[in-house]
């Protein structure tokens, strides 16, 4: 990975796709680490397409698994939205 705020993915037709890290954190709970990002896409009502998974910090190729769990996608999203919220109070 060049550059790290910057990766590739291979989408469901095998185009590659650019998407852009917004912010990577490491959960106490889970003992896992995630990684929050866009491909810059929007969806029908305008909004940017945000996307988290799961992923190794330490492993040399950006291998992303799925988040599976209710309880791991509640964490994502409170983190989601203090971060909302910290930038609106900016």
């Amino acid at each position: 990975m060049k550059d790290k705020n910057v990766f590739q993915v291979l989408d469901e037709n095998g185009r590659e796709v650019t998407c852009e890290v917004l912010f990577v954190f490491d959960s106490e709970e889970t003992k896992k680490s995630y990684i929050v990002y866009t491909d810059n896409t929007t969806d029908d009502s305008g909004n940017i397409r945000v996307y988290a998974s799961i992923f190794n910090p330490d492993s040399e190729n950006m291998e992303l698994m799925p988040i599976e769990s209710d309880r791991e996608w509640k964490i994502v999203e409170t983190i989601l939205e203090s971060i909302q919220e910290e930038n609106m109070n900016q």
